[in-house]
């Protein structure tokens, strides 16, 4: 699963009021000026951890007692709070057994399910010892998953209780596979198949008999620890190495930009198995001291927020945009949209003043989002910038991130205290990145230097070295440029481009972003489309086509049932009005209508 293609439920939100009642009980002459200052560079003490084990200790010796992790036994029941003591005592136990009864030390792991406390729990023993872990995609085929073991030439496969029939079919299809460890099951050692809780219980029972072997591993930060496959088929992804260093690298960048504290608690939706979930969304606060909440799942993504009350969320633009977008619809229905904006202009004209009184004249949007939210932070796409701009608008600090799995994953990040809505982020502090060969709008390849850049590819030194140049910087791929501030801005992927007969460069991701604001379109695609055979010569040029998957929801919602070739007329009609919007060259002239 690629974040791109992260999937949204539909949200859904009490009806709004918004009073004003909060404006006019302000006595202002009354307030104090809040003491603003006006930071311009990152904080001055960042942290310079060197592995996941450092950090990680040291938050459970100074917050033993504190929430470490959040999960819902099941959807009638509250969360479960595991603190920050249990859960080390957790992850020893299981390194602990892995290492001594399994002899798994040094060896290949597959983590595979759904987010869930024993994901977090195997991740953490193995970045704190046992071997190399490969968080692997629950969504994979079964033949993809087969082609992943292979070739991580894995020793054992830690498992969520759906992925069970899988499993066993891989048993019988390679039986090199020494031990396949089931989540949520105390099932004893028997052959090749254990519970991790037995393990659990196993190690710990060890460490009170005095093996304290697996705590006393120490870590080389510089050894191949984690193997991520980048997203695509098996047969062509990458795999990508890295270890300790990149990792805590990625705590010490952010730390310098952004700060968490032990009070915050971060929602977890997106796939653990992503670097950018399991290091941002993970790790991060867990360096902090800070808790993690469990999603139940995607249609249980307003409940599950409203009920852990988190400080942060970690997300995707599609998340962004639908939260925007449903809160609004709410909104303009209770016809409280003109007040709303109003609303808006007054509170920032007082933050400018140093009067922040946002979270409470905006605070029945904040309760639907849980009462705490402070910081979003979106990655892995560009974003509609109206999206972001209205969570600052409403007192919630909209962050950006970017990089790629190779750079395990930020090599960029937009400050908490200068945000730039639509830009990706500054350089962390210890990157370079730079444009290659910039055209007249200051446009190239992005090029990063940063040890959070990957080991390389595994067991492909030639992709490698296509990859990363001499000088050491990672050819991202993406096409972008950078502001006179430091701000980079992403405009496209250069091997998505698309390019004219007289030379023009068309990014499909600048139009796909605008067509995808328009209610009647839920998803869509650019792409050039080679004309048919028989076409006359001026006609060769190839064709800008949309490729788009309606909102049928929405579409019955404003237009009534309709069939689709009225579906067809809707969408090319404001096709040819965006059409209007852009360069001639990038003029959309055909219309591909797909279902979902």
């Amino acid at each position: 699963m690629n974040l791109r293609d992260f999937k949204m439920p539909r949200l859904r939100f009490k009806k709004m009021k918004m009073d004003v009642e909060e404006l006019g009980n302000i006595d202002y002459e009354k307030l104090e000026k809040q003491n603003v200052k006006n930071r311009t560079t990152p904080y001055e003490d960042s942290t310079h951890y060197q592995t996941v084990k450092e950090f990680f200790f040291r938050s459970v010796e100074l917050y033993p007692n504190q929430s470490c992790i959040l999960e819902k036994p099941n959807h009638k029941e509250p969360y479960k709070v595991t603190t920050y003591r249990e859960f080390a005592d957790d992850v020893l136990g299981l390194g602990t057994a892995m290492v001594n009864i399994l002899n798994l030390k040094d060896k290949r792991v597959i983590i595979i399910g759904e987010t869930q406390y024993g994901w977090y729990v195997s991740y953490m023993a193995m970045l704190c010892g046992v071997g190399i872990a490969v968080p692997t995609d629950r969504e994979l085929p079964l033949n993809e998953l087969e082609n992943i073991v292979r070739r991580a030439k894995a020793s054992a496969i830690i498992y969520s209780p759906k992925k069970k029939e899988e499993i066993e079919k891989i048993k019988q299809s390679i039986p090199e596979v020494e031990y396949f460890i089931e989540m949520k099951s105390d099932k004893k050692l028997e052959g090749k198949d254990v519970g991790l809780e037995h393990l659990i219980d196993l190690g710990k029972a060890m460490i009170k008999s005095g093996n304290n072997s697996f705590e006393q591993i120490e870590i080389d930060p510089e050894e191949f620890k984690i193997l991520f496959f980048t997203s695509g088929t098996t047969s062509n992804s990458k795999g990508v190495m890295l270890c300790n260093r990149n990792l805590a690298e990625n705590i010490n960048g952010i730390t310098a930009y952004v700060r968490l504290y032990p009070v915050d608690r971060l929602f977890s939706v997106l796939p653990l198995h992503h670097c950018y979930e399991s290091t941002i969304g993970f790790l991060y606060p867990i360096s902090q001291g800070a808790s993690v909440a469990i999603c139940e799942g995607l249609k249980y993504i307003v409940p599950n927020i409203q009920e852990s009350k988190p400080t942060a969320i970690l997300t995707v633009p599609l998340l962004v945009e639908s939260l925007y977008k449903k809160i609004n619809e709410k909104i303009v229905k209770s016809k409280k949209d003109k007040m709303m904006g109003t609303m808006i202009t007054v509170t920032n004209a007082l933050k400018s003043a140093g009067i922040d009184i946002k979270k409470k004249v905006f605070k029945e949007v904040y309760d639907n989002l849980g009462g705490n939210l402070r910081i979003i932070v979106s990655a892995a796409a560009p974003i509609d910038k109206k999206a972001g701009t209205w969570l600052e608008d409403i007192g919630i600090c909209f962050l950006q991130g970017y990089g790629l799995t190779e750079t395990a994953p930020i090599s960029a990040l937009t400050p908490e205290y200068k945000t730039c809505v639509g830009s990706a982020g500054k350089a962390i502090i210890q990157a370079d990145i730079k444009v290659e060969n910039p055209n007249e709008n200051g446009e190239g390849e992005i090029l990063i230097k940063t040890p959070t850049l990957m080991l390389g590819y595994y067991e492909d030194e030639e992709e490698t070295k296509r990859a990363i140049n001499e000088e050491g910087y990672f050819r991202s791929g993406d096409i972008g440029y950078i502001d006179e501030d430091g701000y980079i801005f992403i405009t496209g992927r250069s091997k998505n481009v698309i390019v004219t007969q007289n030379g023009k460069n068309i990014y499909p991701e600048e139009i796909e972003m605008l067509l995808d604001k328009e209610d009647e379109i839920k998803e869509s695609m650019i792409y050039g489309k080679k004309p048919e055979d028989g076409s006359k010569k001026e006609e060769k040029e190839l064709i800008i086509t949309a490729r788009v998957i309606p909102d049928y929801d929405k579409i019955k919602e404003l237009y009534g049932d309709i069939s689709e070739d009225a579906i067809y007329d809707i969408i090319w009609k404001k096709i040819k009005e965006l059409n209007k919007k852009l360069t001639s060259y990038k003029a959309i002239k055909a219309l591909e209508i797909k279902e979902g």
